[in-house]
């Protein structure tokens, strides 16, 4: 089979092409026809090394897969043989990747493409929609009724916060810029913040004012600034590095108001939490929720440039390699 994969972590450019064997599945997983393969920043992270994670190589590349099944194992339920079918945690922790013609997928690692929702829209939005729907769920334990800030909310994974927040029944704040307010409007922003302007000073004008969530997709926003937007009890989640990896914060603020700060990257998130957020984004996606990415597609011989253009966050619309 044709494959995109690597023989040691290295650079984009050290990405191969070529043929690799097809594999053979265990009585525990499903063979699966990949059609459409998402890649995200972890991708490039865990090619080039900088995550560490158990890789056999030679190394098959990505992690976030849509197709058909072509195969069944023995001990397999639920699933036949031409069934449209997807996946968001191969690529990582000693499992092959997904950047081939075939995959062979645990059986409960995969989950089935709901009738109606166009395949590629969904591979382009899993990554995204996991980690908001994990962050929210287990990370906060949101409840209906709280209030969330999520920075940088126009983006892949900000709009996905945004709605699964609305959903959920959360009083929701976002910051983006101002050309985006309509597009988070429609998806459930209650207030709407500039990102340009001062956080600080939008929050004491605005009708919540302070929140008991806040989320920084983007790694623009200081620690203390997101801290003093709390609520006694409240949680600040980094999901990305800032851009000064450094900083400082009032520690006597922070510690006698019981505020927490968590870290959360969805390649350390445990199976079954994977499995409860695969089960609440195939029901939002079957009602038409979570599909608005802009995609761009290009074939999977293209993985290296793919990869180029994700570490230099040149392109905006989310990259699919297809076969």
């Amino acid at each position: 089979m044709r494959a995109a994969y690597i023989t040691e972590n290295g650079e984009a450019k050290d990405i191969k092409v070529g043929d690799l064997p097809k594999p053979e599945i265990s009585k525990g997983e499903v063979l699966i026809k990949v059609n459409a393969v998402s890649v995200n920043h972890v991708d490039a992270f865990v090619r080039s090394g900088s995550f560490k994670t158990e890789t056999n190589f030679p190394f098959v590349i990505g992690r976030d897969a849509v197709g058909q099944v072509e195969e069944v194992g023995a001990d397999v339920t639920g699933f036949s043989k031409g069934n449209w079918v997807w996946t968001n945690s191969m690529g990582y922790a000693g499992r092959q990747g997904v950047t081939s013609e075939y995959a062979a997928i645990p059986a409960t690692r995969l989950f089935h493409v709901p009738e109606k929702v166009e395949p590629t829209q969904l591979v382009a939005s899993v990554h995204s929609s996991a980690t908001a729907a994990i962050v929210l769920t287990k990370v906060f334990g949101a409840v209906s009724g709280s209030s969330i800030l999520v920075e940088g909310a126009a983006g892949h994974v900000g709009t996905k916060f945004v709605q699964m927040a609305h959903i959920m029944g959360l009083k929701v704040v976002t910051t983006s810029n101002s050309s985006d307010f309509d597009l988070l409007d429609r998806l459930g922003s209650d207030e709407r913040l500039d990102y340009g302007k001062s956080l600080k000073k939008q929050l004491a004008k605005a009708d919540i004012q302070k929140v008991d969530y806040v989320v920084d997709t983007s790694g623009q926003v200081p620690l203390q600034d997101n801290l003093q937007a709390l609520n006694p009890g409240g949680t600040v989640c980094l999901i990305t590095a800032p851009k000064n990896n450094k900083f400082s914060f009032d520690v006597r603020k922070f510690y006698t108001q019981s505020k927490t700060i968590s870290g959360f990257v969805i390649s350390n998130a445990p199976l079954d939490q994977i499995q409860d957020a695969a089960k609440f984004i195939n029901r939002l996606m079957a009602d038409g929720y979570l599909l608005e990415d802009s995609v761009l597609e290009k074939s999977y011989e293209d993985a290296a440039w793919a990869h180029k253009k994700l570490e230099k966050n040149s392109k905006k619309k989310k990259i699919l390699l297809t076969f």
